[in-house]
């Protein structure tokens, strides 16, 4: 099914269950596949809605990037889906998630799991200019390569992860890479005057078996929302997506 942005973007989503709604955000490298698992675990108790983000599997894409867009693709589906809606949100799609609560769209609960927000004593760098060129310059391989180390990836893992399928997974969604690191801001700072703005209430979430840099961005991001709540998933890192059932107890007990 499709439902259709503010300019006009034809975005793609599917439904599945029943009772209060509940649109998953992926982040970086996902598409509504890598949501799907978690959609399966929500189905009993909510109608989750999964979508692919602008430029991802079945949805447009419009030539000028701003994340407004991405947020009006967000505002669309809640409007499809009755004029409020809860939503989870993964990674830099948990940091668009907290954009799009800040932006006042019909958001009524919020949860984030492990935004990847730098703290002042970290140094993320910006690469954006330097992925647009790689990809300009069609070095898909390049731009993935940059977009993983700046990330926190060590270089001998990247150079492995070239050698596994998954490899052409991420390179065939490069394209969007840029999306996901205008997402994020320079350096990966959180706008903190975004999140002030923040009044649904909001569960953020850290993984207990994730690098500190991960979870400490997920401590960032609960400390800047007024009246957020911060809970520690015991042995997941930033792969929860793939072990989706961990997630059940603590967004059916906050979302319900």
């Amino acid at each position: 099914m499709n439902v259709t942005s503010a300019d006009g973007t034809a975005i793609f989503f599917e439904r599945r269950g029943s009772g209060a709604p509940v649109i998953l955000v992926g982040g970086a490298f996902n598409d509504r596949t890598t949501v799907t698992g978690l959609a399966e675990v929500l189905a009993p108790d909510f109608t989750a809605i999964t979508y692919d983000r602008r430029g991802r599997g079945d949805s447009g894409d419009s030539p000028d990037y701003a994340i407004e867009r991405e947020i009006e693709d967000i505002a669309a589906l809640i409007a499809e889906a009755g004029g409020t809606a809860s939503v989870f949100g993964h990674s830099s799609g948990a940091v668009l998630a907290l954009e799009a609560a800040a932006a006042g769209i019909g958001i009524d609960k919020l949860v984030a799991y492990e935004p990847p927000y730098a703290t002042p004593e970290q140094d993320r760098g910006d690469v954006l200019e330097q992925v647009q060129a790689q990809l300009a310059a069609d070095d898909r391989d390049g731009a993935v390569k940059t977009f993983l180390m700046v990330a926190g990836t060590p270089e001998e893992m990247v150079e492995g992860m070239k050698q596994a399928p998954v490899w052409g997974w991420f390179t065939a969604l490069a394209h969007t890479l840029p999306y996901d690191l205008t997402i994020c801001g320079p350096g990966a700072r959180p706008r903190l005057d975004h999140l002030a703005k923040i009044t649904v209430p909001t569960l953020v979430i850290g993984g207990g078996a994730s690098p500190e840099q991960l979870q400490a961005g997920a401590r960032v991001a609960a400390e800047a929302v007024p009246g957020a709540r911060y809970e520690t998933l015991a042995g997941q890192d930033h792969g929860v997506l793939q072990f989706p059932e961990t997630l059940k107890d603590l967004l059916t007990g906050f979302l319900k």
